[in-house]
């Protein structure tokens, strides 16, 4: 049965944002069930054929699709970020990246009988893991922090540079047939690569730094401008264009002028779309014949991939570490590839079959094949292997706060110095600056973004404080994490004390979150009794000074928030239940400036009368 095109397109489409839903849902990599439904739509049923869909506009769609992707990816790659990064993960992703695909490249070569130069680019292509495949992983293992950490940013780092060094790989694969001197075509790649991307960059900062553009042309602009610097620099030197577009986005990220934060969560939206609609037209163009094709050698492949090249990379990549064994080991294990390891497989596979390479078509399968299989075997025995290594991170008892405000500093203070894990996130630099210089950690980026989603390190966070000045913004970030903490764990400042609220009245405590510290104690209220002064003490329960007398002494302006127990748990109290709390605990408040300045000069006076009277208690002399 034949489908017009206009249905077909709109299928794609929706099975990709379904299966995006569906990944989210089951808190597994988008990628595993796009690809399969892009199979079963292929292959499997003849029910999407691309080639006969899109005709001659396959290719370049596949192109600017993947120049886009890369460009979102490479706008994460900060570099004052991956110079605070420990020593392991920059060795990772220079050491090990090059140790990986070598190994690689020699067993391909062996196993598939590959042309050196196919075997090279399929190492290249398999360095990459990526923040999308990795998150979710993430969040199912809680693997302790550090081992955390040392993938979440491979991931990041590699997400861009293992992109290119694959594009360079195919560069000398190309310019070796079109030229006796392939470095020649590499120097050309680099210099046009490397000048057009520099040149939109400049462009973009210029523009965005002036308000040369009105704000709802921004983000259109740029992302036409990266199409138009990936077009016009394949067109001067081949395949030029995707260095172009991943130095393009380096550049602006590391650009102090420009807050691209907004820039950002625009592409992530685009790229999510391309996502899905383009690894469901890239999978369905496979034929199963191919698959299995490949047989026994792809199987051992595979095992060279999990078993060998991954292990020796961490081996030397992570002495004299801090790890301890166990992790080195949950790292040796977890490396599975993802979606720019198939965007980019596929490219260069479509451009060589093109170019005359008939064995080109074997990367695509090999890739996909290499992705399901890792992608599905870490997911489901990271947790199991991290548990008998004791690799996994303690209950996740900290915090998220949403916001770096005054406020969220304060109260993330208290936390922080109780024991308790704390990461603060705003868009703001001023007040992330703040929380840094003030011992807090931080994240510079909005809490519900699509860049969170795949950069937010949530190790050992359990709770969620939704402290932002917006009550829209807290009630969001309660939505989003919702399915993270569980909805016993998301608190929300109250936005209003009116009790005509209509935000509390129509987000019920299960999505939105407990009201903290009561409904008529707003951040406006905390904000300003901060800014006069006020601090955040803790009292200590006792059997002769009990709760009753703490709150009769404390009855003028003092903010209860929160309760340690004797066993270390912490309450907070909230507009729907407030702790009890029992001799051994301690009590959070805030306490406002006069009855400190008040109980300061109680303290003075009492030490003077002191001072005093031991000074009348001395004999006379002489």
């Amino acid at each position: 049965m034949e489908h017009s095109p206009l249905i077909l397109l709109s299928m794609i489409g929706l099975a990709g944002i379904l299966c995006q839903w569906l990944a989210w849902r089951m808190d597994v990599p988008a990628i595993l069930p796009l690809l399969i439904t892009g199979i079963i739509a292929g292959p499997v049923t003849g029910v999407l054929d691309p080639d006969a869909l899109f005709g001659d506009l396959l290719f370049p769609m596949v192109s600017i699709g993947v120049a886009i992707i890369l460009f979102e990816g490479s706008l994460t790659l900060r570099l004052n970020e991956v110079k605070s990064v420990e020593r392991v993960v920059r060795n990772l992703v220079t050491v090990g990246a090059l140790l990986t695909a070598g190994i690689l490249a020699v067993a391909t070569h062996w196993l598939l009988d590959l042309s050196w130069g196919l075997s090279c680019l399929f190492g290249a292509v398999m360095t990459v893991t990526g923040p999308t495949v990795i998150k979710p992983l993430l969040r199912s293992a809680r693997l302790s922090e550090k081992t955390a950490r040392v993938l979440q940013w491979e991931g990041i780092i590699l997400d861009p540079l293992g992109a290119m060094l694959t594009l360079l790989v195919f560069d000398y694969i190309v310019s070796g047939q079109a030229s006796e001197n392939p470095w020649i075509g590499l120097m050309q790649v680099a210099g046009v690569g490397g000048l057009l991307g520099f040149a939109g960059a400049r462009l973009v900062s210029v523009l965005l730094a002036r308000d040369w553009l009105p704000h709802y042309l921004e983000h259109v602009f740029t992302l036409v401008l990266v199409v138009a610097v990936f077009a016009v620099s394949n067109s001067l030197a081949h395949e030029a264009g995707l260095l172009a577009v991943t130095i393009m986005g380096m550049m602006l990220a590391n650009d102090d002028r420009l807050d691209i934060d907004e820039l950002l969560y625009f592409k992530e939206s685009i790229s999510v779309l391309l996502i899905s609609v383009l690894f469901i037209v890239l999978a369905a163009r496979m034929e199963l014949a191919q698959l299995v094709a490949l047989g026994w050698p792809a199987l051992v492949l595979f095992g060279v991939v999990v078993l060998v090249a991954r292990p020796i990379s961490i081996f030397f990549c992570t002495r004299n570490s801090a790890l301890t064994g166990g992790e080195r080991l949950v790292l040796a294990w977890v490396a599975p590839r993802g979606i720019i390891a198939a965007a980019v497989s596929a490219l260069f596979a479509l451009r060589l079959e093109s170019a005359g390479y008939s064995e080109a078509q074997v990367i695509v399968p090999l890739t996909f094949l290499m992705i399901i299989g890792t992608v599905t075997l870490q997911s489901l025995t990271t947790r199991w292997l991290a548990a008998r290594l004791n690799a996994t991170a303690p209950e996740p008892t900290g915090f998220l706060i949403v916001g770096a405000n005054s406020v969220a500093r304060a109260i993330g203070g208290a936390l922080q110095s109780a024991g308790f894990v704390v990461r603060l996130a705003d868009t703001g630099w001023e007040n992330v600056r703040a929380a840094r210089m003030g011992g807090l950690e931080t994240y510079f980026g909005g809490a519900v973004s699509e860049h969170a989603e795949n950069n937010l390190v949530l190790s050992g966070i359990g709770r969620l404080l939704a402290m932002s000045p917006h009550p829209a913004i807290n009630a969001l970030a309660c939505v989003r994490y919702k399915h993270d903490f569980g909805p016993t764990n998301l608190y929300r400042l109250s936005a209003t004390v009116d009790k005509k609220d209509s935000l509390r009245r129509s987000l019920p405590v299960s999505v939105a979150g407990k009201t903290l510290f009561g409904k008529d104690v707003t951040h406006s209220k905390l904000a300003s009794l901060i800014s006069k002064g006020a601090k955040i003490r803790t009292t200590r329960i006792t059997e002769d000074f009990g709760f009753d007398a703490y709150l009769e002494k404390n009855s003028k302006g003092v903010i209860p928030l929160f309760v340690i127990t004797k066993d270390g748990n912490l309450q907070f109290f909230t507009g729907e239940m407030n702790p009890k709390p029992k001799p051994g605990s301690q009590i959070g408040s805030l306490v406002p400036a006069a009855q400190l300045e008040q109980e300061q000069a109680q303290k003075e006076e009492t030490r003077a009368a002191r001072q005093g009277a031991s000074a009348t208690d001395q004999p006379a002399t002489g």
